[in-house]
């Protein structure tokens, strides 16, 4: 919605928004904006009266915005049907869905895009690194829209992603996620292909080959030609081969690119992990779509600077490395750790610091996955939050390094006690963590 609105403000309207609780980084982008924005809900934030209101899916019925836009008969629409009609119309949009891994992938197909002098426009869920900024219009025609399947508002039950109408659209993973809409991985499947549904014959789908819940989805029917991309098997339309993975050079991880059996180069690059690899074939396929030869994008990616949030270093003090990771699911919990052990070595202590603040982690749905999704790490500290719907204790039986914290302040004081110099702390969280981040970095600086 922040993205939205700052592509709003672009397009010459006058733009003002409510929200509450709102956290970096989005909270400094829209502070930055210019926009009025109010702390709260209340009908007098509607005052003058808009000449449309564009309702996010966090609002629900009883909310006193939201009825005061009912009561007094305003224009109202949904965030993604707000963007395709004033946004997408006429573009060449470049979709990325998945449940994992759309935020990164997005930011490096804009990256490859501007790489080639194409200045895209995009939304994306996070803020790139190179770009500074969640969303802006770019120059027609090509437009990045990272695609997520959550639904659209309390009015519009259908995923976001059936109304953006990609050409191009990868899709990365498919997983169980979103318990509190979805009742099991059928429904989600049955909104990607509402998706499939909507890309042209002309089009293309880039899809791993080895994800079975997305070939099934395939399988209900696709009229797209479908390119598959595959780590560590050169022989794959878009593969990669490692190279030097488990050995950081130069602070960089890197492996070779290629296409059908032939290299087209080396990555080498900050990000560690099997899943970012694949986020980058992913990436390089789709803007080979467009006509952006290999070997171009994978210099681009080689000055790819990441996204806040993901694994983002946000300080290192006392020989310690603090990590801020935007965690929503299990697996990606796991892929994150796995990366970096592999990028550290067996040097370095990774102590992860867990909230499970996701709709579906708090009601407990990936309770028996969340114990193993952190065997990467020397040690967890988990947050026990009063949100939490399921006693987290458990977990311990299943792992001996986790331990459960009620407080944050008392998270800090551990941490603080058992810091080692070469330690790295990873915070795991997709909100504000109660203000975490900045509280340990003040206590290490002093």
């Amino acid at each position: 919605m922040g993205g939205l609105a700052l592509l709003a403000r672009d397009l010459g309207y006058t733009v003002s928004g409510s929200d509450q609780g709102i956290y970096p980084p989005m909270s400094t982008q829209l502070s930055a904006s210019g926009m009025r924005l109010f702390d709260g809900y209340s009908e007098e934030n509607l005052s003058p009266r808009p000449d449309l209101v564009v309702i996010g899916n966090a609002m629900s019925r009883g909310n006193p915005e939201v009825e005061a836009v009912l009561n007094q008969g305003l224009p109202y629409t949904s965030g993604p049907q707000w963007l395709q009609d004033h946004v997408l119309q006429g573009r060449h949009v470049l979709a990325v869905a998945g449940t994992h891994g759309k935020t990164t992938t997005s930011s490096m197909l804009a990256w490859i895009l501007e790489y080639a002098d194409l200045e895209p426009g995009f939304l994306i869920g996070g803020i790139a690194q190179d770009f500074g900024v969640s969303a802006r219009l770019g120059k027609q025609p090509f437009f990045i829209v990272e695609a997520d399947e959550y639904d659209c508002a309390f009015f519009d039950k259908r995923s976001k992603f059936v109304h953006y109408r990609p050409r191009t659209a990868i899709l990365n993973n498919l997983e169980f996620d979103h318990a509190d809409i979805f009742d099991d991985l059928g429904a989600i499947q049955k909104q990607f292909h509402h998706l499939i549904r909507t890309i042209p014959s002309e089009g293309m789908i880039i899809t791993p080959v080895n994800d079975a819940a997305l070939q099934e989805t395939l399988d209900m029917g696709c009229w797209t030609t479908v390119q598959t991309t595959r780590v560590d098997d050169h022989q794959a339309e878009h593969g990669a081969e490692q190279v030097d993975w488990e050995t950081r050079l130069n602070g960089a991880t890197q492996f070779t690119v290629y296409q059908s059996g032939r290299s087209q180069g080396q990555v080498q690059w900050s990000l560690s992990g099997r899943h970012n690899r694949q986020n980058g074939l992913a990436a390089i396929a789709a803007a080979n779509h467009i006509g952006i030869e290999p070997q171009q994008a994978i210099s681009a990616l080689n000055s790819f600077q990441g996204v806040k949030r993901r694994l983002e270093i946000i300080g290192r003090y006392q020989g310690v490395t603090i990590y801020d990771d935007f965690a929503h699911h299990p697996t990606a919990i796991r892929l994150t750790l796995e990366g970096l052990r592999s990028a550290l070595g067996k040097t370095g202590r990774i102590i992860a610091i867990l909230e499970p603040r996701s709709n579906t982690m708090r009601m407990g749905v990936h309770a028996q996955a969340l114990a193993d999704s952190v065997a990467s790490a020397d040690r967890t500290l988990l947050f026990h939050s009063a949100a939490l719907q399921w006693q987290p204790d458990q977990l311990i039986k299943q792992n001996a390094s986790i331990e459960i914290f009620t407080s944050i302040d008392t998270i800090i004081e551990s941490l603080l006690a058992i810091a080692q110099p070469d330690d790295h702390w990873v915070f795991m969280s997709n909100g504000g963590f109660g203000g975490i981040y900045q509280k340990i970095l003040d206590k290490m600086r002093t």
